[in-house]
């Protein structure tokens, strides 16, 4: 499987990259503030799984389209992981979460193409408003 080089739209997605890893890094801290001390539950988890999907998602394109990120999604995902993993059941249900995004995408996409291009901007978009209306979480 060849992988196709980036393009100048991939560039310019970077600082986008870089920008909300540092948004999902105060999320993940503000997360583990917020539940130092609760039920298993909490109600912003729909959003929370759905933004691990996409942090998945977002870890696979990005290497598919050469974007040289090295583990940085992941590395966020574990950093999710430690704010939000209070048990091994959430645990398991965000990397879970993760793996389907990764998953999924790994079977629609085997090069990079236009259409992974604009999947990625579309996840990190989605991922800036996950992360904002996690922020925002009481």
């Amino acid at each position: 499987m060849s992988r196709a080089k980036p393009t100048n739209g991939l560039r310019s997605v970077s600082a986008r990259g870089a920008a909300l890893a540092l948004m999902l890094g105060l999320a993940a801290s503000t997360a583990q503030a917020q539940s130092a001390g609760g039920t298993e539950a909490k109600p912003y988890d729909d959003r929370l799984m759905r933004l691990s999907e996409v942090l998945g998602a977002v870890h696979y394109l990005r290497e598919l389209c050469g974007a040289n990120d090295g583990q940085i999604w992941r590395d966020r995902m574990n950093e999710l992981m430690t704010a939000e993993g209070t048990s091994s059941l959430r645990k398991a249900r965000l990397t879970r979460s993760f793996n389907q995004g990764y998953r999924s995408y790994s079977r629609t996409y085997a090069a990079c193409s236009p259409s992974a291009q604009t999947a990625i901007s579309r996840f990190l978009a989605e991922a800036s408003q996950l992360t904002d209306g996690l922020l925002k979480v009481p």
